[in-house]
Formats: structure tokens, sequence, C-alpha cells
């Protein structure tokens, strides 16, 4: 700025922290993947924790979680509420998932993920850590193809008849959880084929934007809420349509949520309700999965991939690095 560079209303997080932002999720990606395949979910989603916020407090910003690892309660860091940042800069919106797919870590299972939104502050729908029913589709179809409301089947004949195909043609993905039964029942129904996935709702969404490539062409059923954010910020960057809706189911889970400002509890919100603005999110791989390459540790060398998208201009940036400075990854 002091360089007579004229940033314009919006770009100022463009400018100055995207590549931050990727410095954060690789920390956070190289410090559970050291814990692949050892069975401790905790201890590896702790580490992703641990790293990502202290790389968040070194930022030029004045940021305050907004999804995060829980209430203050139950999340000692990173916790929804909560202020990072060195305070010398924009006011944003955070969201994290340090850790997306614990279970996947643990077992070293494809997929896993380090991820976090940034957003100018007051943009990214502020939740409780409660459960979401979501639906996603990818770009290229009219505006309300698909719809929560609608039953599984009915979103399943609209997308193939947009699309142009029948719904045998469409494969639909959706967390492997009992609570699917119902729903895998009426997909099924519809001849539609369905990929099942144990974890991993962010990567999952955004493979609906690449069918010809990941297969994927309708994302699916109950979720959690802080991944829907995420993965609505990540969608509006690509293209897409997306719904989401709170499960209050409790007087206990209404009475926090209006507390963070949700006065309707059957709210139905779109992508834009989700994640509105300038909104930039980051992943970075700690597995290998279909989306991104996981952490590799060489000799001397330890190589991620990262995977940049923002709303603003719909660029999508993939971050290959390699890090000879091992060092920088240990605790200070």
């Amino acid at each position: 700025m002091s360089q007579g560079i004229t940033v314009q209303p919006g770009q100022i997080i463009e400018r100055i922290l995207t590549l931050e932002l990727v410095r954060v999720t690789e920390r956070a990606a190289v410090a559970s993947a050291r814990l692949r395949g050892r069975g401790n979910e905790k201890a590896a989603d702790q580490a992703a924790v641990d790293a990502m916020r202290r790389e968040l407090n070194k930022l030029p910003i004045d940021g305050t979680v907004v999804i995060g690892e829980g209430e203050r309660d139950e999340a000692p860091m990173l916790f929804i509420g909560e202020k990072v940042g060195n305070k010398q800069g924009p006011k944003v919106d955070i969201a994290v998932d340090p850790l997306e797919g614990t279970t996947l870590c643990a077992k070293d299972m494809p997929g896993s993920i380090a991820v976090m939104a940034m957003a100018e502050a007051g943009t990214l729908l502020a939740a409780p850590d409660v459960y979401m029913h979501k639906i996603a589709v990818g770009p290229g179809y009219p505006t309300g193809v698909v719809d929560l409301d609608a039953s599984p089947e009915e979103n399943i004949h609209n997308l193939a008849k947009a699309k142009g195909v029948k719904p045998n043609e469409l494969t639909a993905l959706v967390l492997d959880r009992p609570r699917h039964a119902d729903l895998i029942a009426a997909i099924r129904k519809t001849g539609a084929g369905i990929r099942l996935i144990s974890d991993g709702d962010v990567a999952g969404v955004i493979f609906t934007t690449k069918p010809e490539e990941t297969g994927i062409d309708i994302y699916l059923g109950i979720g959690a809420a802080p991944e829907g954010v995420l993965a609505a910020g990540a969608l509006r960057c690509i293209g897409g349509q997306m719904q989401g809706r709170l499960i209050l189911d409790t007087e206990e889970k209404r009475s926090r949520a209006l507390q963070m400002g949700v006065t309707d509890p059957n709210r139905k919100y779109d992508m834009t309700d989700l994640a509105r603005g300038d909104v930039i999110v980051a992943a970075t791989g700690v597995t290998d999965g279909a989306l991104i390459k996981g952490v590799n540790f060489g000799k001397d060398v330890i190589t991620t991939e990262t995977v940049v998208y923002r709303s603003a201009t719909g660029t999508v940036r993939r971050i290959y690095g390699e890090h000879r400075e091992i060092s920088k990854f240990h605790l200070d």
C-alpha cells in the first residue's frame, strides 16, 4: 500500500492474504500427516488445530472464527468466536476444518484435507456445531434444478432431465451413515448409482463441479454444518448450486443458534446465504485423494499440494510446494 498500490474494495484479502492462507493449511496438513495411519484421530486433529492456530495468529488480520472446532466449552482452540490474527489488518470471518476426515488420516485412507476459508467480516454464516441437510450440484444447470425440499427421486429425475441423460447415468455422493438408509434406498429406486464415502463432504461437494473427472453429479444427505459453510465457499468460487438447512432438533440447539443470530430454525439457506462476499478457500491434502495429493515426506524435502479458490474472480489455483527448510514445520 505504501508503494503506491491501489487496492479496490473487496480485493485486500486476495492481494495480501491468498498465499498466507496456503501457508496456514500447509502447516496444518504437515502436522497431521505426521500421524497418518497411527489410529489416533484426536491426536491428528489436535496437531492440525495447534499448527493452524499458530499460523493464523501470525497473519495481518483482525479475524473472528465463525466456523470452528466447536463451541468454546468443547474446543480449547479455534472455537467459534475466537479472535485470531495480529489485529494489524482487515476484519475478516474465518471458517476452519483443520483436519477434515480425521478417520481417513488415522487410517491413512484417501481424501483427508486441511481446509479453511476467509471472507470479509459478517459474510460467512455463523452457525453452531450441529448437523445440516445438504444438497449440491455443479455449474451449468438452470437455477433451482434441485431443491432441498424436493424428494430424492424428484431431484435425481430433474437433474437427469437438465443434463439430458437418463437417471441411471447419474451418480450421487452420500456419506455412509445409518441415518441415510432411506435416502440411499430412494436414490437407488431411480436407477442412479451411489458412491458412499466414510468422511470428507467438503471435497464431496466440490466433486460435483467436475463430474466428467470425478464421476459425481450430485451430493445429498446430512453432514456437519461447518463443512457445509466451507463447501459453499468453495462452490461459490467454482460455480454450482447448494442448499442447506440446520438440524436444530432440540431446545438447547435452537437456543445456541439463536444466540448466534439464527432466528428462523427452519430456514433453507442457499449458497450465497452460507458464504457471501469475497471468499477465499484453501485446502491442502493430508492423504492422497481425488481432489489433491497428500503430504509427502522425503529425506530432505516435504512436498504439499494445495488448491485455492476465490469467489470474486472464479479463480482456482493449484500450488505445489517443495519445502526444504523443514524446521519451519516444527513447533515454535
